[in-house]
C-alpha cells in the first residue's frame, strides 16, 4: 500500500451513500459527522450513488429516483458545505460506468464471490444464486468510484474494508499493465465510533427494514422509536440491578449523548438498582429530540427548495465529470484505447 501522505498535504476524500432512502442516526455517528469534520481539512467529494442503488432494486427504480434529493437533503442538514465538498450524482459521470466495464475484465467471478462484504449481503439480502450481475459486481463499480476520483483517503466502517482491498487489487493489476504507477491505492480512514445497532437489537440497521431513527423523523417517530427499544430482558423491577452490556438504549446514550459523566453515573445506578428502563428511555429520548430538532428543521428547508438541490448536483458533477473523464482517459490508454 502507498506510504501516506505528508501530514501538512491535504488528501483526496471520497464517500458516498446509496440513494435507497433517507439517512438515518447510523449514518450520522458512523460518517457524517466525520465529513463535516473533514471537508474543512482534506479535498473531499460526496457521491450518491444512485446507479448502485438499482443494483438491488432495479425491479423498484422509484425508490432509488425519489430518494436522490433526500439525500443531499440529508448532507445539507447535518453541516455538509456544498461550496467545500463536492456533491454529485454517480449516473451523471459517464467514466465511472466505463471505468467499471474495463476493471470487470480484470476480476474473476470467484473472486468476487469470496468477498467477505458482498457473501454477507447476499445471504442478508436472500439472494442465494439469483444474485443481479450488477450487485455481484458492486465492488468494481465501488473501485472505479474511487479510483475515478484519484481518491487516497476513503472512510468507512471494517465491514468494508475488503471493498477497499479488492479495489486496491485492481489498481496493482492496472498499473502492472501500464508498466509505471498510474492508478494510486488508496486507505481506509475507520470512525473511532462503534457501529450503531438497530432499535430493534436483532437485525441490522436497514432504510427498508424500519428498525432506525431517520435524521428526518418527527417527535412522534423519534418517541415510539425510543420506547420500542430492547434493554435487558431480565430487568423486571426497577430495584433489581440491571445489565448494560447489549442494553441498546445506553448504546445510544454513549453514542448520542453530550455529557459522558452524567451517563457514566447513569450506568452505574442502572447496575446497581433503582433506575428503571423507563427512565432510560426518557433521558434518551430528550437527548435525540434535541439533536434532531434542528437537523429537521433544516431538513424540511432545503426539501422546500427542490431547485437549489438539483443545482448543487448539477455543478458538483460538472466539476466531477472533468475529473473522472481524465482518469478514464489514462485507464483507456493502457489498453490501447485512445486511438482517435
Amino acid at each position: 500500500m502507498n506510504s501516506k501522505q505528508d501530514s501538512d498535504k491535504p488528501e483526496i476524500i471520497l464517500t458516498g451513500d446509496r440513494a435507497t432512502g433517507p439517512l438515518h442516526l447510523g449514518h450520522y455517528v458512523g460518517s457524517l459527522k466525520q465529513r463535516v469534520a473533514l471537508q474543512a481539512i482534506h479535498e473531499q467529494t460526496i457521491l450518491v450513488a444512485d446507479m448502485q442503488g438499482l443494483t438491488d432494486n432495479a425491479h423498484n427504480p422509484k425508490k432509488v429516483s425519489s430518494n436522490i434529493l433526500n439525500v443531499v437533503a440529508d448532507y445539507l442538514a447535518v453541516g455538509i458545505n456544498p461550496s467545500i465538498t463536492t456533491i454529485c450524482l454517480q449516473s451523471k459521470l459517464p467514466a465511472l460506468a466505463e471505468l467499471t466495464m474495463y476493471y470487470s475484465n480484470l476480476v474473476s467471478i470467484s473472486r468476487l464471490e469470496r468477498n467477505p462484504t458482498v457473501k454477507s449481503e447476499i445471504q442478508h439480502k436472500g439472494f442465494e444464486r439469483s444474485i443481479p450481475a450488477g450487485f455481484l459486481t458492486y465492488p468494481i463499480s465501488q473501485a472505479a468510484d474511487i479510483t475515478g476520483f484519484s481518491a487516497t483517503l476513503v472512510p468507512v466502517g471494517d465491514d468494508q474494508l475488503p471493498m477497499l482491498e479488492q479495489t486496491n487489487e485492481i489498481v496493482r493489476k492496472v498499473n502492472s499493465l501500464a508498466g509505471r504507477i498510474v492508478l494510486n491505492e488508496c486507505r481506509p480512514l475507520l470512525s473511532n465510533a462503534s457501529r450503531l445497532p438497530s432499535t430493534d437489537g436483532k437485525n441490522k440497521m436497514s432504510k427498508s427494514i424500519g428498525n432506525a431513527i431517520n435524521l428526518g423523523a418527527t417527535e412522534k417517530e423519534i418517541s415510539a422509536a425510543v420506547k420500542s427499544m430492547y434493554t435487558d430482558p431480565n430487568h423486571l423491577r426497577v430495584e433489581e440491578p440491571g445489565n448494560v452490556e447489549g442494553n441498546i438504549v445506553f448504546t445510544y446514550l454513549d453514542a448520542f449523548h453530550p455529557d459522558e459523566n452524567y451517563i457514566s453515573q447513569l450506568k452505574e445506578h442502572y447496575q446497581r438498582g433503582g433506575l428503571g428502563d423507563g427512565t432510560t428511555k426518557k433521558i434518551l429520548e430528550e437527548c435525540l429530540q434535541e439533536m434532531l430538532r434542528p437537523i429537521r428543521v433544516r431538513r424540511s428547508e432545503f426539501l422546500s427548495d427542490k431547485a437549489q438541490l438539483i443545482d448543487i448536483l448539477i455543478k458538483g458533477s460538472q466539476v466531477s465529470r472533468d475529473k473522472t473523464e481524465k482518469v478514464l482517459f489514462d485507464v483507456k490508454d493502457i489498453f490501447g484505447l485512445n486511438l482517435f
